[in-house]
């Protein structure tokens, strides 16, 4: 998910979770099938430094959390403290997220829509 449009959608409507480096939201997706956004603001940082951050969430996102999510966009935003997390933190501040979005309305909403697609 890159559009301004549907990252503005996804920040103004949707769940928000805070993680000590980390603000997520998410949303029932209109397309039913999950997909991420990811917000790395500069901070003062360098675009090398910016760079790493970016990778290394599209990475866990990719890696092991997209075949797990319901048809819901999901928009992640790095925190200052990101950039001096590594990677194992990161994961962690998702998986933190992950497990406090399983409880959320908008996730079952999406989940519904996609039992609803496959079901």
């Amino acid at each position: 998910m890159t559009r301004d449009g549907e990252l503005e959608a996804v920040r103004v409507q949707g769940k928000r979770i805070r993680t000590a480096l980390l603000e997520v939201r998410h949303l029932a997706s209109p397309l039913h099938r999950p997909r991420v956004g990811v917000i790395v603001p500069r901070f003062g940082h360098t675009a090398v430094d910016r760079n790493l951050v970016k990778r290394r969430l599209r990475e866990l996102m990719r890696t092991e959390f997209l075949a797990t999510l319901p048809d819901v966009d999901v928009v992640v935003r790095a925190n200052p403290a990101a950039y001096g997390a590594t990677y194992e933190e990161l994961r962690g501040a998702l998986r933190e997220w992950h497990r406090k979005a399983q409880s959320s309305t908008e996730w079952h909403r999406g989940a519904r829509s996609s039992t609803e697609k496959h079901g």
